[in-house]
């Protein structure tokens, strides 16, 4: 039987690609979107593997029948509390009411669930929405993947393309994993597909340290990176916490500090994966750093 499986954000990043990937299999791909907001009709509306249903994160009626025969709800919305935790937690008391067996939450991140209180904001709403679904009488599976490894070339301050620099806090050997959206896409799409998917599903594109990233730019540059001490993630958490209070507006996904509470749980450690099962779906051509920094810089 063909399975229908409803995504929440689709119209964002990570959403789209996901949607894409369910489209490669024998599914039925419902995209949930809000009544004031006609971006998913403009960009799905002529696909008639897709369909758009409309409802409101605070009409619980509108957003039962809407999830009414679905047999997987996959979540890629992306914000802070109003979102992670109570939009989610609307869609899953939704889920529960009109009967769907599983959820997918909005997770795609480093392994939220060790770290230090008060670490990691984004970190930290996960965990508490983690809580909720835990109680839920409902399978659910999170997709664990650690950094989006685009982040590398983007936000992430971590290679100093133009000063041939790769900085690290406390260790240049500690591991950090990275997941392309593709491949994160792809295998969740997959885990939607899974009825037997465990609670969790780590899997990691590649797994390096500052101290392989800076030999990689060095040999994809031909001009030596060096590494560069930033201080200890204790100092940056510090200066993480700094930077919130100062804030302007806690409400930002991703401010600056935000960046720095994500870099601590990378570098302490606490965020490692330690369960990666690259191979669950059998083989694939993961998409390395290396692949990511060369595309970058065009070589």
């Amino acid at each position: 039987m063909t399975t229908t499986v409803l995504v929440a954000g689709a119209t964002g990043d990570l959403g789209g690609r996901i949607v894409h990937e369910l489209l490669q299999h024998d599914t039925r791909v419902r995209v949930l979107t809000r009544p004031s907001s006609d971006a998913v009709q403009r960009r799905f509306a002529d696909d008639d593997r897709i369909d758009v249903v409309t409802a409101d994160y605070s009409d619980a009626t509108a957003l039962s029948a809407a999830l009414a025969g679905v047999d997987v709800v996959v979540s890629a919305v992306s914000g802070t509390r109003a979102v992670i935790v109570d939009a989610q937690r609307a869609m899953l008391d939704a889920a529960v009411e009109a009967g769907v067996p599983r959820f997918i939450p909005s997770d795609y991140a480093a392994d939220y669930r060790s770290i230090t209180p008060g670490s990691n904001r984004n970190f930290e709403l996960r965990r508490e929405f983690a809580a909720a679904l835990d109680a839920a009488p409902i399978r659910a599976t999170s997709v664990l993947n650690g950094a989006f490894t685009d982040m590398l070339t983007g936000q992430a301050p971590l290679i100093l393309f133009d000063r041939q620099r790769v900085l690290y806090w406390s260790s240049a050997d500690q591991v950090l994993d990275f997941t392309t959206k593709d491949d994160v896409a792809r295998v969740t799409a997959l885990v939607a597909l899974d009825a037997d998917a465990p609670r969790v599903v780590e899997v990691a594109g590649d797994r390096v340290t500052a101290r392989s990233i800076a030999d990689t730019m060095s040999r994809l540059t031909g001009t030596p990176f060096r590494l560069q001490w930033a201080g200890t993630t204790g100092t940056l958490s510090a200066m993480a916490r700094v930077g919130r209070r100062l804030s302007k507006d806690d409400a930002e996904p991703f401010p600056a500090w935000q960046g720095m509470q994500y870099f601590v749980s990378m570098f302490s450690g606490e965020a490692e994966l330690h369960h990666v099962d690259d191979d669950r779906y059998g083989p694939h051509g993961w998409t390395s750093v290396r692949d990511v920094l060369a595309a970058h810089l065009g070589v």
